[in-house]
């Protein structure tokens, strides 16, 4: 069986451990929180390196790639020294494939409804982090508001093009990444706090909200009735409070397994765990390849 372990920076309130087989292959994929503890997931990552086939780097990424250029944060390099034996994925070899079919399949059910991407409003909370979701919804014709100053700086600035994202990329990350990834994003506790709806205009002129779960949530108003979510990782808890909320359509880019939608990261691990060949050989065509084989699929549910 593989072994493939998320060790993330968020609660451990959102554990989990599921099995599941990937092509004929019996794959144990689980995720541990250290409540924003990053000393104690490094400790981790030194505790099952080798133990496990492939890890998740959870809460934090190893670099933002804003455009063509790459912003690596310190921390992230930390955890990659840390890990000797076992491969180990953030999610960036695997968002922008399954961000395409993810939409792919939004717009097919749209359609059903007699509506389509283009010319959507959109938010995103943050476009810096999953740039290929802020390009993919851009180029599918979406009416986008990015909200990088708003979520991440407070700052009361939305930002309407992707030209602006990438210049403010280019100012502002090569700082912000060498210090705390804590001081720009709810980690540990924080990510079980009951959301404080701010910000709430962008929310409410959008039909579709997407990014990361955890952003979205901080902020999200109490009513949701009739919008679309687009986002990466949800629980059975999250999914009940958003049909509360009046939510219509819950998408995600990677699939529900146990009533939970892993990271990316834990896909992009379990990727890793299932190729035979070192980690430095892998190519993006790799990835791809397995996603299809799989295959990797988006997962929809009309929630009201």
């Amino acid at each position: 069986m593989k072994k493939i372990l998320s060790v993330s920076l968020g609660s451990a309130s959102r554990d989990h451990t599921t099995q599941h087989t990937f092509l004929g292959q019996e794959c144990e994929l689980s995720r541990k929180g250290t409540d924003a503890d990053f000393e104690k997931a490094l400790e981790m990552y030194r505790q099952y390196d080798g133990v496990v086939d492939a890890f998740g780097v959870g809460g934090l990424e190893f670099y933002l790639g804003v455009g063509k250029r790459r912003y690596y944060f310190r921390e992230g390099r930390r955890i990659r020294a840390a890990v000797r034996v076992s491969k180990i994925g953030d999610g960036n070899g695997v968002k922008a494939p399954l961000v395409k079919r993810a939409l792919d399949a939004l717009e097919k059910r749209l359609n059903e409804e007699g509506r389509t991407l283009s010319g959507m409003k959109g938010l995103k909370t943050n476009a810096v982090d999953r740039y290929s979701m802020a390009e993919a919804l851009a180029n599918a014709g979406c009416d986008m508001v990015y909200g990088d100053l708003m979520f991440s700086l407070g700052l009361p600035i939305p930002v309407r093009r992707l030209a602006t994202v990438r210049l403010l990329a280019a100012v502002l990350l090569p700082v912000i990444t060498q210090l705390p990834f804590k001081l720009f994003y709810p980690l540990g506790s924080a990510q079980d706090r009951e959301p404080e709806p701010r910000w709430e205009q962008y929310y409410q002129e959008a039909d579709l909200l997407a990014g990361d779960f955890v952003s979205i949530r901080a902020h999200m108003p109490h009513d949701l009735s009739g919008k679309i979510v687009l986002t990466n990782t949800t629980t059975a808890r999250n999914v009940e409070e958003l049909q509360q909320r009046g939510l219509h359509l819950l998408v995600t880019t990677t699939p529900r397994l146990e009533g939970r939608s892993f990271g990316t990261n834990v896909m992009e691990a379990t990727l890793l765990a299932l190729m035979e060949k070192p980690q430095s050989q892998v190519t993006p065509a790799d990835f791809l390849d397995l996603i299809e084989r799989i295959p990797l699929e988006p997962n929809l549910e009309v929630l009201n």
